[in-house]
């Protein structure tokens, strides 16, 4: 990742993990979705605000190379940076296990904007987050 916006901090819970010992494939979903609110919040944007105005971020596509497993009771940190393609908002995010900062998992997950039912072309990331860009 050549930069790196926000970083989140967490920990594996033992429900997580599958019968092999390691966090489950789908889990890293979450880790991934949970760091993104993060983000937004300290950005000061709230999903569920955004929701209630009608305008409404969707993931459309996520795609994640798993490189390393983490397992119960590893700390680890999801790192995200982003970009814009198009009418889609580009978070690219890594999962490091702690305190090594080995890459589990490399993440990149497209976004689109939702307002009042309708597809756009983006301009609410635009406004959020130029100044990333």
């Amino acid at each position: 990742m050549e930069r790196e916006l926000f970083r989140h901090e967490m920990k594996v819970r033992d429900y997580e993990c599958d019968i092999q010992g390691v966090v489950n494939n789908a889990n890293y979903q979450h880790y991934l979705e949970h760091a993104r609110h993060e983000f937004l919040l300290s950005q000061n944007v709230s999903f569920s605000k955004l929701h209630e105005q009608g305008v409404d971020f969707m993931v459309s596509k996520a795609t994640l190379e798993y490189k390393h497993s983490l397992r119960g009771d590893d700390r680890f940190a999801v790192a995200i940076d982003m970009k814009r393609e198009g009418v889609k908002l580009v978070c690219l995010q890594n999962i490091y296990r702690l305190p090594d900062e080995k890459l589990c998992v490399k993440g990149r997950i497209e976004i689109v904007s939702i307002e009042n039912g309708r597809l756009t072309r983006g301009e609410k990331f635009d406004e959020l987050f130029s100044n990333l860009f």
